[in-house]
C-alpha cells in the first residue's frame, strides 16, 4: 500500500512537472519572437528608417487595424477653438524597453506603454515659465545602469528627464536644464537671441552632439554645432560653422564676418557611425536669406554635408552642395549611412538628399562623390552689391527627383483657367535658371520648398533609397531696405511694425502664402486679442517667439491686426526700425540692403500648385547604380479625382519607413491618409483614412510577438487638428 501511494505520488509529480514543462515550452514558443525597439530618431544611429520586422508583410498588410489611440494633447491645444490655434505634431517617437516616448503639440514629453497606449507620465517643460513653443521632431534616450534618461529640447532649453519617473534629472546642467545659447557668444552676447532645436541630436558614448534651429534674418544667432557631456550637461566642444581666424574655411568669407553673421546651422539632424566615432550632418544657408553682398565668397561651411569626430568636434571632411547660397537651399533632412556596391566594390557611403531634389552619394571616409558631378557656369547678375558664385554643382547621377527649372511647358494644365492664371505670373518673373539670383522683378524658385523635406528618407539593406518629394515652385520678389523703411515711415501705428516684423512671411497684404503661413485678414473674426498675444509670446509652428520684442511693439502689431485704434500715448510706429532683440554694436545685427517683398508659393486661383502634376511623388532609387526603380504620385485631392483628373499627388511633410516585410509606409499627405507601398513596384497595397493629417514619420516595433506601426496624428497645417498618436497591428488570426 505504501509503495502504491509512493508510486501514485511520484506519478502525480511527474504529471505536474510535465504540465509545468509544457506550459513553459508553450510560453517559450509563444514568446520566441524577441521584442524589437525603435530606440533612436530614424530607427538607428545610421538614420536608415529601416526595420527588419516582417510580421506585417505584403500578404497581410491589408488586415492592419487600429491597436490603440493616445490623446497626447491637453484639451485646449488641439480643439481649434476661437482662442487656440491648432498645432501640428512632427515628432517621430522612440520605443525603448516597451515604452514609447514622444512629444505633443505643445512640446510636453510623455511616456506610454507601447503595447496599449496607456500613459505612464507626462513632463511639462514650461511648468514654471512662459512657454516658447517650437516643432519637436524627436527625442534621445541614454542609459548607464539604472540611470535612464530622455533628453530633448523645448524652446531655448535642453532637458534631461528620468525615463522611468518623468522627473527632471537635477544633476544635468542646472536642475535638469542646459541653456541652448551655451557656447554661442563669441563676439557679442547671444543670450537674448532666438534659438531652439527642432530635431534631436545624436549620442556617442557620453557625448551628445547637437544642432540648432534659428531665425534666418540679420539677427540670427551663430549656427555652431556643439558637443555636450550627456551626464553633466557641460559643454565639451564647439565647431564654428562660420570659421574664426586661423580655422579652415575662414578665407571663404570676407575678414571678420563671424562677428556680423549667424545661421549656417544644422537644424535637420545628425547620424552616427559608432565604429568610426564620426557624426555626419548637413548645414543651412547663412544669414540673411536671399541677399549676400556682405559675404562674398563660397561661404564655408554653409550648405555642406560634414563629418566631425564625435568626441572632439574636429572636422574630418566637408562637401559643399551650394556655393554662396542666395536661395535658402539648406540641407533639409538628416543624411543616411549605407553600404553600396560601386564599381564592383562595397563602399561605406553617406547619402544626402536636398531641397532642390538632388541625391549625393559620398564616400564615408573622404567625403568625395561616388558618381560624377559637373561644376557648371550659372547666372551672376544679382542685386546691387551682390557677388553670386559663378559656378554650381550638378550631379550626373542619380538624376534629380524634383524640377530643376520652371518653363512654359511646366505650367499647370488641370484647367484652362488655372493655366491662364499662372501664365500671367510666369510672364512677369524671371525663370530661366534655378540659380537665377533674387531680383526686384521677381524670380520663380525651383527646388526651394520642393525636393526633400525634414521627414527624410528610408534605405533598405539593398541600398534602395525611398524618398518622398514635393514639386512646388515659389515666387520670390525683393525690395530695397530703403524702400521698406519708406513704407514703414508712411505706415500708421502698428502697421510699420507689422511691415518690419511680419510682412516677409505673411505679406504686406496679410494674405500669407496658403496653407503653411496663414492669412491674417479678418483676424478679429477668428481670434481674440489674448490668443494673438499668446501666439506672439510662445511662437507657433515656424514662427519664433517674440518674447524679446518690447511689449509696446507687440501690442501695436496686435491692434493693427485687429483694427483697434490705440490711445495716442501708445503709438509705436516711431520705433519701427528699433526691432532687434540683440544688444546693439557696430557689427550686429546685420541689416541687409535688400529684403523679401514677396515670398510665396506659386499657386493658382484655387490654391493648387502652379506646376503640372504630379505635385508630390514617392521615388525608389537604386544607390548602387544611381538608377530609378519607380516613381509614383503620393497623395490625392479627391475633389480633383472626381473631376476625372488623374491622381496629382500632394505636398508631403513627414517621411517614409521601409521594412523587411517588403513595405514602405508613409503618411505625410494633405489627404490625411497613411499608406503602404510595395517596395518593389510602388503599388499601394494598403491605406487608412486618419482622423487628421499624419505630418510625421511612422515607426514600427515588436512587443510580445506583435508588430506595431505607430505615427503621430497631429493634424493642422491648414487642416483640422489631431493631437493624437495611433498604433496599428494585425488581428490575432494573422499573426
Amino acid at each position: 500500500m505504501k509503495i502504491r501511494l509512493v508510486f501514485c505520488s511520484l506519478l502525480t509529480l511527474i504529471i505536474i512537472a510535465g504540465t509545468i514543462i509544457s506550459c513553459n515550452s508553450n510560453k517559450e514558443k509563444k514568446g520566441s519572437i524577441p521584442d524589437k525597439d525603435w530606440p533612436v530618431y530614424g530607427g538607428n544611429k545610421a538614420g536608415n528608417r529601416y526595420s527588419d520586422l516582417d510580421q506585417v508583410n505584403l500578404s497581410n498588410v491589408k488586415d492592419l487595424e487600429v491597436a490603440w489611440i493616445y490623446q497626447s494633447n491637453d484639451a485646449d491645444t488641439s480643439s481649434g477653438s476661437k482662442n487656440k490655434r491648432a498645432r501640428e505634431i512632427q515628432c517621430q517617437p522612440i520605443v525603448v524597453n516597451g515604452i514609447l516616448y514622444g512629444t505633443n503639440a505643445t512640446t510636453k514629453l510623455f511616456a506610454v506603454e507601447a503595447a496599449t497606449g496607456k500613459q505612464l507620465w507626462k513632463f511639462d517643460p514650461f511648468k514654471d515659465t512662459i512657454p516658447r513653443y517650437n516643432q519637436n521632431r524627436g527625442v534621445m534616450y541614454w542609459e548607464d545602469g539604472n540611470d535612464k534618461r530622455i533628453i530633448y529640447s523645448a524652446g531655448p532649453t535642453l532637458f534631461a528627464v528620468n525615463a522611468i519617473t518623468g522627473q527632471p534629472v537635477t544633476s544635468f546642467g542646472v536642475n535638469g536644464k542646459v541653456d541652448l545659447h551655451e557656447g554661442l557668444s563669441i563676439n557679442f552676447d547671444a543670450s537674448k537671441l532666438s534659438i531652439t532645436a527642432t530635431t534631436p541630436g545624436i549620442i556617442y558614448k557620453n557625448t551628445l552632439v547637437m544642432g540648432s534651429s534659428l531665425p534666418e534674418g540679420g539677427d540670427a544667432a551663430p549656427g555652431y554645432v556643439r558637443g555636450f557631456d550627456v551626464v553633466s550637461g557641460k559643454l565639451k566642444w564647439v565647431f564654428h560653422t562660420i570659421p574664426l581666424p586661423g580655422e579652415p574655411g575662414y578665407d571663404t568669407w570676407p575678414k571678420d564676418l563671424y562677428k556680423k553673421l549667424g545661421a549656417t546651422n544644422n537644424w535637420s539632424g545628425l547620424v552616427l557611425d559608432e565604429k568610426r566615432g564620426a557624426v555626419y550632418f548637413g548645414t543651412g544657408s547663412p544669414a540673411s536669406d536671399f541677399y549676400g553682398a556682405i559675404r562674398a565668397g563660397k561661404n564655408l561651411f554653409s550648405d555642406c554635408v560634414m563629418s566631425l569626430d564625435a568626441e572632439t568636434g574636429k572636422m574630418n571632411w566637408y562637401f559643399q552642395t551650394i556655393h554662396h547660397d542666395l536661395w535658402d537651399r539648406d540641407i533639409p533632412s538628416p543624411p543616411n549611412l549605407i553600404t553600396v556596391k560601386h564599381d564592383g566594390k562595397m563602399i561605406d557611403a553617406v547619402v544626402q538628399a536636398t531641397k532642390d531634389g538632388l541625391v549625393y552619394v559620398l564616400d564615408r571616409d573622404k567625403g568625395t562623390s561616388l558618381f560624377p558631378i559637373e561644376e557648371r557656369p550659372v547666372p551672376t547678375k544679382g542685386l546691387p552689391g551682390e557677388q553670386p558664385w559663378p559656378t554650381q554643382q550638378y550631379p550626373v547621377k542619380p538624376l534629380p527627383f524634383d524640377n530643376q527649372q520652371f518653363s512654359d511647358s511646366d505650367i499647370t494644365n488641370i484647367s484652362p483657367a488655372s493655366h491662364d492664371y499662372i501664365k500671367k505670373i510666369f510672364d512677369s518673373t524671371s525663370h530661366t535658371n534655378k540659380f537665377d539670383p533674387p531680383s526686384l522683378m521677381g524670380t520663380v524658385l525651383s527646388g526651394y520648398s520642393g525636393g526633400a523635406e525634414w521627414g527624410g528618407n528610408a534605405i533598405d539593406p539593398d541600398a534602395v533609397l525611398y524618398q518622398n518629394a514635393n514639386h512646388s515652385p515659389w515666387i520670390l520678389k525683393m525690395m530695397s531696405r530703403e524702400d521698406q523703411l519708406k513704407e514703414i515711415a508712411k505706415s500708421k501705428d502698428g502697421q510699420g511694425l507689422y511691415m518690419a516684423n511680419c510682412a516677409s512671411c505673411h505679406g504686406a497684404d496679410r494674405k500669407g502664402n496658403g496653407k503653411e503661413i496663414p492669412s491674417l485678414l479678418q483676424l478679429d473674426n477668428r481670434l481674440q486679442k489674448e490668443a494673438i498675444e499668446h501666439i506672439l509670446l510662445t511662437g507657433q509652428g515656424r514662427m519664433p517667439s517674440f518674447q524679446n520684442t518690447p511689449e509696446l511693439h507687440r501690442n501695436a502689431i496686435i491692434n493693427f491686426l485687429l483694427n483697434i485704434k490705440p490711445p495716442a500715448n501708445k503709438v509705436a510706429s516711431e520705433h519701427a526700425d528699433d526691432l532687434t532683440v540683440a544688444p546693439k554694436n557696430k557689427n550686429f545685427p546685420y541689416q541687409p540692403a535688400y529684403v523679401p517683398a514677396m515670398w510665396d508659393k506659386l499657386r493658382d486661383q484655387d490654391d493648387y500648385p502652379g506646376i503640372k502634376p504630379p505635385w508630390g511623388t514617392l521615388n525608389a532609387i537604386d544607390l548602387n547604380t544611381g538608377d530609378y526603380l519607380w516613381r509614383v504620385p503620393l497623395g490625392e485631392y479627391p475633389e480633383l479625382t472626381k473631376k476625372g483628373i488623374p491622381i496629382t499627388g500632394t505636398e508631403s511633410y513627414g517621411g517614409p519607413l521601409v521594412t523587411a516585410g517588403g513595405l514602405v509606409f508613409i503618411a505625410a499627405t494633405r489627404d490625411e491618409r497613411i499608406r503602404a507601398f510595395d517596395k518593389k513596384t510602388g503599388k499601394v497595397v494598403w491605406e487608412y483614412q486618419l482622423p487628421a493629417g499624419g505630418f510625421a514619420t511612422p515607426i514600427t516595433y515588436m512587443i510580445n510577438g506583435k508588430q506595431y506601426l505607430a505615427i503621430a496624428v497631429g493634424g493642422a497645417r491648414g487642416l483640422k487638428a489631431g493631437g493624437m498618436y495611433m498604433a496599428f497591428a494585425l488581428p490575432e488570426k494573422d499573426r
